[in-house]
């Protein structure tokens, strides 16, 4: 086990012998220059690591925000740096914790390459298209060999395991070279993944090294680098306001032992920089992430592409496109990027022009009209209920207009959730904070050291419909909109139509 002594002074010894890397220097727009190891650079010189420069970090909100374009590459270049940042940070101030350099390495490789897995559009990808994929194939009879909750972190594992063997075939000792060996690949993806048992059953590091583990991928509480980067960054491209310092926060994280287990925990006093992380999310999310009209766009987008997707189709017709079966190898993945939205608008094929016609929608912001949006107030309400509820309504309603008609099927309803990062819990509670004079013990925030302003719940659920039919004439589409618009109110006062 790489985490014991006597590995740890073999590995320390072998440093040693090697000369001191030369940094190369990365201009950032968030975090000044940065240095990254050479190995890392090695990494981002692979096609494997080169793609994320065409998958776009926020999906479609690029066509609601204007500068939101930025992309996976940067932000994978923003995580690594902040993990090296926060690893050195507990290095300097806690030598006991015996940081090495390895782990110091690992930490930012998985940083580095934690989103390698993300497909077209980000989590439009994972979050609608593979779960809307499963759903026909289990509905059409097909082969359904996608497995359970499918998501880019599992896709991030096999890619890095793709680079690792390419930079293998180039030179045999490429991680020898650098003090690395087959644990320290074992720990860099057990690092994507996350930790998420309580129970320690990992075997890149012993259990004394679980705060390494809450560095790029925080399943204690959400409090990690990769957050960190991308508030700062969307907020600076989306031109939305960040009041959360993680520059200051970095500075007062420590390492204290609660219950067993090391985690990262923070300075007392910074409690409320700590809430305004969770809000900053919430704020994105609400804004940005969640916006009526990304949204639209990005279902759009899902329908799209599981029209194009060939592996839904008897016999895999050869001029559609293969996007679901993609997930399989990293070799097919690697094709797989934002640019799929070009290269289904330049189809002639036939069989890709329903996909062909949402993107030209999407073009031309022929896009459905928004109704309306109403919080939900009443608990463990599904979106069944709401969408029965409202089809009853639509069918009740009785339009001012005489000429005017409406059709449940084309007003359809969304349910948004929004959170703080732990759904309806509180999340600074699991958060582990210290005080100044007692700096190795370290627990829950107590109530009265919070800013009585924090909100009482801490999720929400909006319910929002929206009219689809785009494809009638200016004048019908008002109408319709303006008796849809009342429906709609009439719906809500009625608490859903559930009194």
């Amino acid at each position: 086990m790489s985490g014991s002594k006597g590995t740890t002074d073999v590995k320390r010894r072998k440093m040693a012998e090697l000369p001191k890397a030369i940094m190369k220097i990365f201009n950032d727009p968030i975090h000044g220059h940065m240095e990254l190891h050479p190995l890392l650079v090695k990494i981002t010189d692979t096609p494997q690591f080169q793609r994320l420069r065409h998958v776009k970090q926020l999906g479609g909100t690029y066509l609601v925000y204007p500068g939101a374009s930025h992309n996976r590459f940067e932000h994978s270049l923003g995580v690594a740096y902040l993990a090296g940042s926060l690893v050195k940070v507990l290095h300097d101030n806690q030598p006991e914790l015996e940081i090495t350099k390895q782990d110091f390495l690992c930490v930012q490789i998985a940083g580095l390459c934690h989103d390698l897995g993300h497909g077209p559009f980000s989590h439009v990808f994972d979050g609608l298209v593979i779960p809307e994929v499963k759903k026909i194939k289990q509905s059409k009879g097909l082969l359904d060999d996608i497995p359970e909750k499918w998501k880019h972190e599992q896709m991030s594992v096999l890619m890095f395991d793709d680079i690792v063997k390419s930079l293998k075939a180039e030179n045999e000792d490429v991680l020898k070279e650098h003090g690395l060996d087959d644990t320290d690949v074992t720990f860099i993806k057990e690092l994507i993944e996350g930790a998420k048992t309580s129970e320690w059953r990992y075997k890149g590091r012993d259990k004394d090294k679980s705060f390494l583990y809450e560095i790029v991928a925080n399943k204690q509480n959400g409090i990690d680098v990769d957050k960190w980067d991308y508030f700062a960054r969307d907020c600076h491209h989306l031109g939305i306001r960040n009041s959360f310092d993680h520059q200051r926060l970095l500075k007062f994280a420590r390492v204290c032992e609660v219950n067993g287990r090391n985690h990262i925990c923070f300075r007392d006093k910074e409690a409320d920089n700590v809430y305004d992380m969770f809000r900053t999310r919430y704020t994105l999310h609400r804004q940005a992430y969640q916006h009526k009209i990304v949204n639209i766009i990005e279902d759009m987008f899902a329908e799209a592409l599981v029209r194009a997707d060939r592996d839904l189709h008897k016999g895999k017709p050869e001029d559609m496109l293969k996007i679901s079966e993609a997930i399989k190898t990293a070799e097919d993945y690697c094709k797989l990027t934002d640019e799929i939205f070009e290269q289904i608008l330049s189809s002639t094929s036939d069989k890709l022009k329903e996909s062909r016609d949402i993107l030209n929608k999407i073009i031309r912001r022929k896009l459905p009209k928004f109704v309306g949006e109403a919080r939900v107030t009443e608990k463990n309400i599904s979106k069944e209920e709401l969408t029965e509820t409202w089809k009853a309504a639509v069918e009740k309603f009785k339009p001012t207009d005489p000429t005017v008609s409406l059709n449940a099927d084309d007003l359809p309803v969304y349910v948004v959730d929004l959170d703080h990062g732990m759904k309806d819990k509180n999340p600074i509670e699991n958060v582990y904070f210290y005080s100044k004079r007692k700096p190795n013990e370290a627990s829950v925030i107590k109530d009265h050291q919070l800013s009585s302003f924090l909100p009482k719940r801490f999720n929400e659920e909006l319910v929002r419909v929206y009219y689809k039919n785009t494809d009638v004439n200016k004048e019908e589409q008002m109408k319709k909109m303006e008796e849809a618009e009342k429906c709609f109110h009439i719906w809500c006062d009625s608490s859903f139509g559930l009194h």
